[in-house]
């Protein structure tokens, strides 16, 4: 039995047959989506069944193909587009063999959406996912036709593929997490306060003033979401940057990994303060003194927090 594919087995996937074993529905429509639909290539492939399981693929074999091409089988339904491979999905994904036309290896396609991961993940064992997933939103079923040399050498390996051979992938976006706040700017008179600036991606730097730390907790709301308000025990994704006042570095920071779920009720008195009551698609800076940190904290902080979405509910042992 081959190793599977890391990403696979981080999903738990199950294996078959396998071989030698704006607004947000502004920004969707304004989000170009451009695919192959039509060329002699995708018109080989033919995709049927639900997208709750696993799907039927026939491949005129044996296939080959010597540039990745993409064609979508089912448009998306969702409002948040793929702008960034650093944005959390959910995906269900089916490989083909072009030299049988057998399916190699698929997730479980069992509706579970704790399984989100960022499309970079895929990304590194599966280059061209990047591309066949730009501007997709939720609900859309993806044929992805994969060239040689298309796929990591350590998964490509795993799945018996020499270096000549083609790979059909089938894609079922399940869900798709904003990658940064989309909310409306709200205006906010603090003087004193921190200023909040944003790179294009909205990745937000801190300025924080020379004069003193408020002596509470204070919240600012910067960008107000349109999406479903915030609980103490929700699981909610957020990209954070935490500054420390008085020297001004940074002392914690998501964006330059991938965010994070966090529950609100299981933080910093400050942080749960600065998450419950907010809405997904809200931009939030908290000014949190030392008493309502992290045991850990050594400073008052300065915490912007982007809401990206709600997650479902911690499963809870049987």
């Amino acid at each position: 039995m081959r190793k599977l594919p890391a990403v696979f087995a981080t999903l738990s996937l199950t294996a078959v047959a396998l071989v030698g074993c704006a607004s947000t529905t502004d920004a969707a429509a304004a989000c170009g989506r451009h695919t192959d639909a039509g060329s002699s290539t995708m018109n080989l492939i033919s995709v049927t069944g639900a997208q709750t399981a696993v799907p039927v693929v026939n491949v005129h074999t044996p296939f080959h193909t010597s540039t990745t091409r993409f064609a979508d089988v089912d448009p998306g339904t969702g409002t948040v587009p793929i702008t960034s491979a650093s944005q959390m999905i959910v995906l269900d994904v089916s490989l083909v063999s072009a030299t049988t036309g057998k399916t190699l290896i698929s997730t479980p396609y069992d509706g579970d959406e704790s399984r989100a991961m960022a499309l970079s993940q895929w990304a590194q064992s599966f280059p061209a996912f990047s591309t066949a997933l730009h501007c997709a939103t939720a609900g859309t079923r993806v044929a992805v036709a994969i060239a040689p040399g298309g796929v990591d050498a350590s998964p490509a390996q795993s799945l018996g593929l020499s270096k000549d051979d083609s790979l059909v992938a089938i894609l079922d976006l399940r869900r798709v997490y904003l990658g940064a706040a989309n909310g409306s700017l709200v205006y906010n008179s603090g003087w004193g306060m921190p200023a909040v600036v944003r790179a294009p991606g909205g990745r937000p730097g801190v300025i924080v003033p020379d004069g003193p730390a408020p002596q509470q907790t204070t919240v600012q709301t910067l960008k107000r979401g349109d999406g479903a308000k915030v609980t103490a025990d929700d699981s909610v994704l957020v990209n954070y940057t935490i500054v420390n006042w008085t020297d001004k570095t940074v002392a914690d920071d998501t964006w330059d990994s991938q965010p994070q779920f966090v529950t609100p009720s299981s933080k910093s008195k400050g942080f749960q303060a600065a998450l419950e009551g907010q809405t997904v698609g809200s931009q939030v800076m908290a000014i949190i003194p030392k008493a309502d940190g992290t045991s850990d904290a050594r400073d008052t902080q300065v915490v912007v927090i982007d809401i990206l979405g709600i997650g479902p509910a911690p499963k809870t042992a049987q």
